[in-house]
């Protein structure tokens, strides 16, 4: 029994060993042991609860020992310590359990089974052992599945500190306002009622015990035992009762603890410490000599953790606010951390690529990997470079990885510092939105409004960053406001025109006469139909082109903008089609008579998407006192410009000043695809006198082929979906499907209104150069000569704004 008491040691020492050599000796070796510790004293408890005499332990720990699988626990700390904030370290723990907890369940029940054959024996001693065994790895997995991952949290969270974020010793005692974390109060809870628990069992009176119930104990001590003094002095005594096997056992653990503490790499630790906080002055240095620079000359700054530490001039610090982390990355040295922490992690040894390859194939993946090992599987093909993110099953990360591989290829570090990825939800992106993503482009939006629409008033997002573009249209929105805007939706439907080939042109003439037959397009309807809940075609347009057919298939699509949804229905009808044809040959889906994203007179005169049309009327006082013109003037601009200037430019669609300015900015905030913006701006403005002495104005747009949606694509993400929900239009509408679509288009259009009737009449007025001078540029360069000034400042000038310096 000693001998294989001791074996017990030398194989708990050997997990022991096994378990530090994954990380930081000491935070997971006292993670271990606390494991280890814990679940002796609650089986002891339970033991204590179930009326067991807890003397006959002493044969069983060894077992209990043994029964412990420290390798697990080793896999968990290992999912912990690839993580590089505190966030992370919660998700991998989870991450890990989900992986592992299956696992650890089934070898439970494996464990409980094969021991309880032992209760079976009919030895006492054997029976007697077996049952604590099976009692103690139930415990065992109950502490594992509950208190081992709360507790490798908390050692993770203790030591961020001096590993990452390398704050002094010194503020970190003094820091009291720590933020609330759930993993810590987790703990409490758990250890408050284990001590609870302990401490009422613990003072639970013991019974009085005869003297053949306690074994080698001298008769002074039973002599105690039968006066008043408690049963809990013997209950003490017969464990501290040292035989000849217990001598060497201690011997041996106090062997391996000299060697453990003394002659395994004894100054690791205080080397660690020593570099930890070298390396945390040489950071401080340069970022307060950065800062230094760009601020005051007699204080500096240093952001570690979101938390400024300012240095004054008399070398004390001090606390500064503390910040919150934003959405967007706004400071200069924000790369000056990323890389700090990148050098850090590129310190630690790294493993071969079969190593490497080997972890990624197994059941813990890509997650236990380091940033520099999952782009060395990315650069031997191992992993596609597209597919990082699902490799490490975490998106931010694999952004900040793919982010790392670009700047090594193209040698763009200090580009991709000032482009932020931090904070943003990659998981609506991802297969939806855009690929190989390094980051998001964070841009201004600003509003206009209110816009008077059907008798609605609306504040309109608009993303741009041209200066003057929201201000020229909110004073649109001003000199609409007192008669509002009218608009309406006059026809409905995005295309897709495929072509396809016959082998003569009596074959395609004879499939064009088929298909623009009323029962046949029927026919073709249903097939089409068919394919979505919304999709609903309304016509079909062919021409023909020698052996070639163009069919241009029109569909409603609700409130989607519907391109792939109409793609899927004409994928599927000609696939009906050459059932009746079979030698016609589908060469393309998409042919360009869409058109889609090019300009085209097909969408100028047949319409494409939303077909919307606004009018309004602007007395004469309005345009005087809001827009500084007369509406004479108006009238000759646009018609000379507009439909003059463009029809000698020989543009389609394009008899407007800048609709296309408007649209896209609306476009960019609200989630649309800002290339459609090509013939989403088609559009017509025409103004005219109006009223019975033709004193007010009369404008109008129409815009033929406004392509728009309020699902799919862009629409889905935060930001766009809370600029739809300002207008709201989000989603799709509950009862009327395609009319927030609608709505949407109608609000593009009465907004083009008011951008296109704002800059006529700085056209008008000549109010344009100064409008940009002073919203983009500098004040110092707007003209400053005498003339300039007397001419504008004129009393006799009714065009012109109120004299004022410039």
């Amino acid at each position: 029994m000693t001998i294989i008491r001791c074996l017990a040691v030398l194989y708990s020492y050997y997990q022991f060993c096994k378990l530090q050599k994954i990380g930081s000796k000491y935070i997971l070796g006292i993670a271990g042991l606390f494991t280890v510790f814990s679940s002796f004293i609650f089986t002891t408890t339970v033991l204590k609860l179930l009326k067991i005499n807890i003397a006959d332990l002493k044969d069983a720990l060894f077992f209990f020992l043994l029964l412990i699988d420290l390798s697990k626990a080793a896999m968990l700390a290992q999912f912990a310590l690839t993580a590089s904030n505190q966030t992370e370290v919660k998700r991998n723990i989870a991450r890990g359990m989900s992986l592992l907890g299956p696992t650890i369940t089934l070898d439970t029940i494996v464990e409980t089974l094969v021991l309880g054959v032992g209760t079976l024996s009919g030895i006492q001693r054997l029976e007697t052992l077996s049952y604590f065994a099976c009692l103690s790895v139930l415990v065992n997995y109950v502490v594992f599945m509950t208190f081992y991952p709360a507790c490798l949290s908390l050692i993770l969270e203790l030591s961020r500190y001096g590993k990452k974020n390398c704050l002094l010793i010194s503020k970190a005692f003094k820091e009291e306002d720590h933020k609330a974390n759930p993993v810590v109060h987790r703990v409490k809870l758990i250890m408050s009622a284990g001590l609870m628990l302990v401490h009422a069992q613990s003072r639970w009176p013991f019974r009085n015990e005869d003297a053949d119930d306690i074994p080698h104990i001298g008769a002074e001590h039973l002599a105690l035992n039968k006066t008043d003094e408690p049963a809990l002095h013997g209950y003490i005594m017969r464990w501290m009762y040292l035989s000849a096997d217990h001598i060497v056992i201690l011997i041996l653990l106090l062997a391996l603890v000299v060697k453990f503490i003394f002659f395994e790499n004894k100054d690791d630790f205080a080397e660690q410490i020593k570099a930890e906080f070298s390396n945390c002055k040489d950071i401080d240095q340069s970022l307060n000599d950065q800062v230094k620079q760009q601020f005051k000359p007699e204080m500096a700054l240093f952001k570690p953790n979101d938390t400024f530490f300012i240095e004054n001039s008399d070398g004390e610090n001090s606390d500064g606010p503390e910040t919150e982390e934003k959405a967007v990355q706004t400071t200069k040295y924000d790369f000056v951390q990323e890389n700090y922490f990148q050098e850090k992690e590129e310190s630690k040894p790294e493993r071969s690529l079969d190593e490497c390859l080997a972890i990624y194939n197994s059941d813990l993946g890509a997650v236990a990997l380091t940033d520099n090992e999952v782009i060395l599987l990315v650069k031997h093909k191992h992993i596609a470079a597209y597919q990082i993110e699902k490799a490490v099953d975490d998106h931010v990360r694999g952004v900040g990885i793919r982010r790392k591989i670009l700047a090594r290829e193209a040698n763009i570090l200090k580009a991709l510092t000032d482009l932020p990825y931090m904070n943003y939800d990659y998981g609506l992106v991802m297969g939806a939105c855009c690929e190989n993503v390094i980051g998001y482009m964070p841009v201004p939006v600003g509003y206009a409004g209110p816009l008077i629409l059907n008798g609605a008033e609306l504040y309109v997002p608009m993303a741009t960053t041209e200066g003057c573009l929201v201000a020229s249209t909110n004073r649109g929105c001003r000199a609409l406001k007192p008669g509002g805007v009218t608009s309406r939706v006059v026809a409905d439907g995005m295309t897709r025109g495929p072509v396809v080939r016959f082998p003569s042109i009596t074959d395609a003439s004879a499939a064009m006469k088929w298909m623009e037959s009323p029962e046949n397009f029927l026919l073709i309807k249903d097939q089409f139909d068919s394919s979505s809940r919304f999709a609903r075609l309304a016509k079909i347009l062919i021409k023909i082109a020698g052996r070639y057919l163009f069919i241009r298939f029109v569909a409603k699509t609700g409130d989607a903008m519907g391109m792939n949804m109409i793609s899927k229905g004409t994928e599927i009808s000609l696939k009906y089609v050459q059932t009746v044809f079979p030698t016609m040959d589908i060469v393309s889906l998409s042919g360009n008579f869409c058109t889609d994203k090019k300009p085209s007179a097909v969408n100028w005169i047949e319409g494409r998407g939303k077909s919307v049309v606004c009018e309004a009327v602007i007395p004469a006082k309005t345009v005087m006192t809001v827009l500084k013109t007369t509406v004479q003037a108006l009238v000759d601009v646009n018609y000379s410009k507009n439909m003059i200037g463009s029809a000698v430019a020989g543009s389609i669609g394009g008899f407007n000043a800048h609709a296309a300015n408007i649209v896209t900015a609306i476009f960019i905030a609200t989630g649309q695809d800002p290339a459609q913006n090509v013939g989403s701006s088609n559009c017509m403005t025409l103004m005219e006198p109006y009223g019975p002495k033709g004193e007010d104005l009369y404008i109008s747009c129409t815009m033929p082929s406004i392509e728009i949606g309020t699902i799919g694509g862009g629409t889905v993400l935060p930001a766009q979906a809370a600029c739809l929900e300002m207008l709201k239009v989000k989603g799709a509408h509950p009862e009327l499907p395609g009319e927030n679509a609608s709505q949407l288009a109608r609000i593009v259009c009465g907004m083009v209104l008011a951008g296109e009737l704002s800059l006529m009449a700085a056209l008008a007025a000549g109010h344009l150069v100064r409008s940009h001078l002073r919203h983009n540029r500098s004040s110092t360069l707007l003209p400053q000569t005498t003339s300039y000034r007397e001419k504008i400042c004129t009393n006799d000038n009714l065009l012109a704004p109120p004299c004022r310096d410039i």
